[in-house]
């Protein structure tokens, strides 16, 4: 028996981000090899033509798994029916903005699209929040969409945790997929906290503490956070443009983990709700450690905090804080 289609919404899909990802999700990176899909793609009216030249190349691409494809550039139109959406498309910061402008500019947008989803949307959408500021952008999305129930709005920080791996792979000349259970704490921003306290490696059949195998704090403490809280504009730097073939693909992890479940034994990171864990304020779209079965994320328990790492969850839970205020003054 062939599974039913799920509709999966792209917004911004005529942008660097929804480019790269269209492909994957029309070839089952996101959902998995059997899971055929409805692709729906949103985009400005001036990036009406460039948005139908992405649709005249999926249809070219022949995927077998794809069953259909909507671009548009009528929210309402985009929204209808989805059970999955990708929210891309935001309004980046241009050189001398301040950051209320982008703020307001994007609480506009997010603002619009919540309540598209909420009137147009399956019953149990799930929606993951790309666009920065990604965790503020999911609070707003929260405040007009408020039949969604808050379990089901998340933000992506699978890159952050994706580079952290990578960067650990690298130091240890291992395979990245023999290191887990690192963790990006906070937000998607500068201030996130890369935290390789409870990662392992495995070696030989056994997992090994990454601390132990890299045997060297320094390192771990300084150049290896700024390294991972950097990487996006280090990678502006060197190709002129931003980081879209890593955000695609790491956005295709976060809802293939999340709707498929973690792998057992290990966690991935991702920008929920807080409910309070962590001594982090209730209420914040903040990122923790997440293990997933059945389609729900559930924050992982009980890990030591050391003194050096509560110094950096309160500083990242600090500024989201204030974003939070300042989308809350955009709004009024």
């Amino acid at each position: 028996m062939e599974k039913e289609p799920l509709t999966v919404l792209v917004t911004g899909a005529a942008g660097q981000i929804g480019y790269a990802i269209v492909p994957m999700i029309a070839r089952g990176a996101m959902l998995g090899p059997d899971q055929p899909v409805i692709l729906h793609m949103l985009d400005i009216e001036p990036a009406a033509e460039s948005l139908n030249g992405v649709k005249m190349e999926l249809i070219d691409a022949a995927f077998p798994l794809l069953r259909g494809v909507v671009a548009t550039t009528d929210v309402q139109e985009a929204c209808t029916g989805v059970n999955i959406a990708v929210m891309v498309g935001g309004f980046p910061r241009k050189e001398g903005m301040e950051r209320k402008d982008v703020m307001s500019k994007n609480v506009s947008i997010y603002k619009a699209q919540a309540s598209a989803l909420e009137k147009n949307a399956a019953a149990d959408v799930k929606v993951l929040v790309v666009a920065n500021p990604a965790n503020t952008n999911a609070l707003i999305l929260k405040e007009f969409a408020p039949s969604i129930p808050e379990k089901n709005i998340t933000c992506l920080t699978r890159l952050d945790h994706n580079r952290a791996l990578g960067q650990i792979s690298e130091k240890l000349n291992v395979h990245v997929g023999d290191v887990k259970n690192v963790i990006i704490w906070g937000n998607h921003s500068s201030t996130q906290y890369p935290d390789v306290n409870h990662a392992t490696v495995t070696v030989n059949g056994g997992d090994k503490p990454v601390r132990e195998l890299v045997a060297n704090d320094q390192w771990l403490n300084t150049e290896f956070i700024t390294t991972v809280q950097q990487r996006g504009a280090a990678i502006i730097k060197a190709r002129k443009l931003s980081s879209a073939l890593s955000a695609a693909s790491s956005a295709c992890d976060h809802i293939r983990d999340w709707v498929l479940g973690t792998p057992k034994g290990s966690w991935v990171s991702m920008g929920v709700y807080s409910d309070g864990s962590y001594g982090i304020q209730p209420g914040l779209v903040y990122s923790f450690p997440v293990t997933c079965e059945k389609g729900q994320w559930s924050i992982v328990q009980g890990l030591k905090i050391d003194e050096f790492s509560r110094g950096k969850l309160d500083a990242t839970a600090q500024e989201l804080i204030e974003e939070k205020s300042l989308a809350l003054s955009c709004l009024n």
